[in-house]
Parts: structure tokens; C-alpha cells; sequence
């Protein structure tokens, strides 16, 4: 017998000390203690800065660089959880793939210039002393910043945009009075929270309904797949080009709708063009089964999660550095800015932050969005990637403001109420036919329903015709009475109409404004009370 020598209880603490947690802790702290040196080193040199200017500058780099992180870990997990939840790509992957293009579109497209009040969410002109404009700005940064941080550790998928523009407006209500804020803004964003979801799930919805009735409810499905996949990428290629066009792009390139929309199309007629024989090819070679069908859906969703990030980044990138370009611009020329110069130093911030955050917390919403609000597979998947970028396109042509966080959330639900309304709908018709029925005659009936429910909609069409004729040359065909077969008429009936989805709008959305809004106003009475 062999003895171990050792400290169990020094071994568990050594354990929890080197917990996975505990890592990911001391690497953000270690990363924020970058920040701040790297900070102090860029901004150390400006001929108009007071030590009281330095000080509030570089805290509110670090604070900067705390948003960016909570972004790329609260929000980038709409853009990989539905691929990574089909299993298209694994979570490693995914968030080496989307920490790159996430860098990538901040960098590149997110902008020289950017609006340092999110949304016009108050009139700065009501704002007497730069040197309170600068505490606002840095209050609202901390608070969306802590909001964000709570919402991922409750593993709540939130607007980051909706955080800071809370923070914004709860700060300068406290700066200078409820007159400040732009009421009709602050209209439209409670109005987006019921119309974006809807929209999303709506739209995902009919794009999973299309792809089942033209796929999966054919008899031969990699057939079907090989003629309806490259139509799909076509679609999928024109609302991607168009997204980045009108808003992927961030500040570096746009187009309105209306001139984006024709070169999308173009980009849709070259990927048609260059898809359709490889995957016709491909097509051939699958197995008759809806798992090898789905592998056509892979690369699709990989390049969407690439594209959403990049878009992403150099969008929502400004939510954490609008905000510090803000503050750096009233430090440095001692006046209030509604626009403001990024200096690349800042535009550098906001995408290591990013990609930090994503890779350190993103992990937990990536495998709530992916995984545990509904079951997954890569057609699923399509549905939602591809009706979050037609919805911002219809938004944009609407002139909407919408959060792609909701939208994609509520694709989601729309593709799980979906499949849970057509499943609940075939069980309640299973319920009552078998319940007509006993002995030999309920088995008999058993198996008859098991063949309906796997048939495609053309068989299942023959199938009640044949009950309803009650063929003597169709003995596999049980006797039917006329309500069981009107029960199951019905269930056809309802696979062919478009639903229409109803969502509860998650706690989390509702109280995001007005949460960031109260702690932001706190942060700014206390600072200014301790003598900011």
C-alpha cells in the first residue's frame, strides 16, 4: 500500500487559489494595470495638462478600458452563441475568431471621429463647466461599466448601447436637471425594446419555417438541400454586404439603404454563382438525414460570426471610448464637444478591451445565447444570423433605432416558440387520436401516428387521404374517425401558416435604462461632493 505524503488542506486552498476564476481575475487586474501604465505613458506629454488633468484622464482610461472589456464579454456573445451553440465551430475558436475581427473592425472602421454623447441623449449646451462635463462623462462610463459587469456574472444578455445611454442621461440629470435629457430619444429606445425582439424573432422564424418546408419536410432532403442551400447563401451574402455598407462599417464607409441594397445584390449574384456547383457536388454525397444536411450550414455561420464581430467592433466600440475621447478632448482644449478625435492610442484601448473581455468572461454568455436558451442546430443557427442583419437592414430603411442585442436574443425565442408551437401542436393531435382508440387497434394506430409525424409534407398529405377513403387496399391504415382526422388536417394546416410571435421583453432590458441611469447619477453626486 502506497502513502501519499502531503497537506490536503494546503492542496485545496492551492486549488482555489489557481481556481480558473481566480486566474481570469488576476489577468483582468493585470491587463487594467497595463491600461493605466500605458495611459500615463501616451498622455503624459500634452503641454496642456494639469496633474489634476492627468489623473482623471488616465482613471478614466482604465474605466475606458473596464467598459471594453464588459462590452467584448456581454455583447459579443450574440454574434458566436448561435454558431457555437449548432456546433459549427467550438468555443476555443470562436473566441480566437471573434477577438480578432472584434480588434480588427475597432481599429479599423471604428472611427476617427465619434459622438461622444451616445445617441444625442442630452444637450451639452445646458452644461455650464468643462470640468463637470468630464465628471458626467466619466461617472456614466463606470456606471455602464458595473451595469454590464453584473449582467454578465447573472449571465443576462444586455444592450451595451442602451448602458451607456442610461448612464449618460442619469448623469446629466444630476448635472443639470431633468431639462437636459432628449426626451423623444429616450421614446424611441422604450419602443425599440418591444419592436426589436418582435422583428428578430418574427423574421427568424419564417426564414426556419422556409428552410423546413423546402428542406427538411422533403422526402429527399440532401436533394432539396443542394438546390435550396446556394439560395440561401445568395440571400445570406446580399444582407450581409448591405449590413456592413449601412452600419458594419462603423464611421469608416456608408451607404444608405437604398444605394447599399443594389450592391448587395451584385455580392449575392457572385457568391450564387460561385457556391451552387460546389455544393450541388456536395449535396450528392450527403446521407438522406437532417445532421447531414446541416453540415452545409458550417461555413456559412462562420463567416456571419466573423462579420458580426468585425461590425460589432467598430460599432459598439464607441460605447466605451466616445465617452473617454470625450473627456480627453474637454482635458486637452478646455472645451465641451458633442464630436471629438479619437486618437489612435484610445481606438487601440477600446480593442485590446474588447478582445480581453471576450477572451477572459465571454465564455458564460456564448453558451447562454448558444446553448440553454433553446436547442441549436446550424439551420437554426442560419436563421438567427442571418435575420439580425435583415433586421437592422429594415430598421435602417425605417430609420428605427434597434439593438442588435435584442434582435438576435428574440430570434432565438422565435426560433424556439417555433419548434416548441409544432411539437406542442402534434402531441395534443397524438393525445386525442390515441385516446379514441384500445387494445390491437391502439397499437396499430401508435405506429400509423409514428409514420405521419417522420413523413414529409407530401406524404403526409397521401397518408390522410388514404384514412379518409378507408382503402380495403391500405391495411397498414387504421379506421380514423372524422374528428381524429380533421385532428390531424389540422396539424398540416398549422405547419403551413406563418406564426406570429409574442415575447416578454427580458427583466434585464426593461431595467437596463434606468438602472445605469440611477447609479450613473450617484457616481456624479458623489464624486462632486467629494470635491470633483
Amino acid at each position: 500500500m502506497a502513502f501519499r505524503i502531503g497537506n490536503p488542506l494546503g492542496d485545496r486552498k492551492a486549488s482555489l487559489v489557481w481556481s480558473p476564476e481566480n486566474l481570469r481575475l488576476a489577468a483582468g487586474m493585470v491587463f487594467m494595470i497595463g491600461v493605466f501604465a500605458y495611459a500615463l505613458l501616451l498622455t503624459r506629454g500634452i503641454p496642456t495638462l494639469t496633474p489634476q488633468g492627468l489623473l482623471l484622464l488616465v482613471a478614466s482610461a482604465v474605466v475606458g478600458a473596464y467598459m471594453a472589456m464588459n462590452i467584448g464579454a456581454n455583447d459579443v456573445a450574440n454574434n458566436l452563441g448561435p454558431a457555437v451553440g449548432s456546433r459549427a465551430i467550438t468555443l476555443g475558436w470562436a473566441i480566437v475568431i471573434a477577438a480578432v475581427f472584434e480588434a480588427l473592425g475597432a481599429i479599423i472602421a471604428g472611427g476617427e471621429v465619434v459622438g461622444t454623447i451616445k445617441g444625442g441623449i442630452i444637450d451639452p449646451a445646458e452644461i455650464e463647466q468643462v470640468s463637470e462635463f468630464a465628471w458626467l462623462m466619466f461617472s456614466a462610463l463606470l456606471a455602464g461599466a458595473l451595469w454590464l459587469n453584473l449582467a454578465t456574472a447573472l449571465g443576462a444578455p444586455v444592450s451595451t448601447t442602451h448602458s451607456i445611454i442610461g448612464a449618460v442621461m442619469g448623469a446629466g440629470i444630476a448635472a443639470g436637471g431633468w431639462a437636459l435629457v432628449n426626451w423623444a430619444t429616450i421614446g424611441q429606445i422604450v419602443a425599440s425594446w418591444l419592436i426589436s425582439p418582435l422583428m428578430g424573432g418574427l423574421i427568424a422564424a419564417t426564414i426556419l419555417y422556409v428552410i423546413k418546408r423546402k428542406i427538411t419536410y422533403r422526402s429527399a432532403m440532401h436533394q432539396a438541400a443542394g438546390q435550396v442551400v446556394p439560395w440561401l447563401v445568395a440571400l445570406m451574402a446580399w444582407a450581409f454586404a448591405t449590413f456592413m455598407l449601412i452600419k458594419g462599417l462603423g464611421d469608416l464607409y456608408r451607404l444608405p439603404v437604398v444605394q447599399a441594397a443594389p450592391v448587395g445584390a451584385v455580392v449575392a449574384l457572385a457568391a450564387f454563382l460561385a457556391v451552387r456547383g460546389p455544393i450541388r457536388r456536395s449535396a450528392a454525397t450527403l446521407e438522406n438525414t437532417k445532421g447531414a444536411v446541416n453540415r452545409l450550414f458550417t461555413v456559412p455561420l462562420i463567416f456571419a460570426a466573423a462579420l458580426l464581430s468585425f461590425a460589432h467592433g467598430a460599432n459598439d466600440v464607441a460605447n466605451a471610448i466616445g465617452p473617454l475621447a470625450a473627456i480627453y478632448e474637454a482635458i486637452k482644449t478646455d472645451e465641451i464637444a458633442t464630436r471629438a478625435a479619437t486618437p489612435m492610442w484610445i481606438l487601440i484601448l477600446g480593442a485590446v478591451g474588447l478582445a480581453a473581455g471576450l477572451a477572459l468572461y465571454g465564455s458564460k454568455l456564448i453558451r447562454t445565447v448558444g446553448r440553454e436558451i433553446t436547442e441549436l442546430d446550424r439551420m437554426r443557427a442560419f436563421s438567427i444570423a442571418l435575420a439580425a442583419a435583415i433586421t437592422v437592414i429594415i430598421a435602417a430603411q425605417l430609420g428605427m433605432p434597434i439593438s442588435t442585442t435584442h434582435v438576435t436574443i428574440g430570434a432565438l425565442f422565435g426560433v424556439g416558440f417555433l419548434r416548441e408551437y409544432l411539437k406542442t401542436n402534434y402531441a395534443k393531435m397524438e393525445q386525442t387520436i390515441i385516446a379514441g382508440h384500445e387494445g390491437e387497434e391502439r397499437a396499430k394506430v401508435e405506429a400509423y401516428l409514428h409514420r405521419f409525424e417522420a413523413a414529409p409534407i407530401e406524404e403526409k398529405r397521401r397518408m390522410l387521404a388514404d384514412i379518409k377513403a378507408r382503402s380495403p387496399g391500405i391495411p397498414e391504415a387504421p379506421l380514423f374517425a372524422k374528428k381524429e382526422r380533421k385532428a390531424m388536417k389540422k396539424v398540416v394546416k398549422q405547419q403551413l401558416v406563418k406564426r406570429s410571435l409574442v415575447f416578454r421583453i427580458v427583466a434585464a432590458w426593461i431595467i437596463t435604462v434606468p438602472a445605469t441611469a440611477v447609479l450613473a447619477a450617484l457616481l456624479f453626486k458623489l464624486i462632486i461632493l467629494l470635491g470633483g
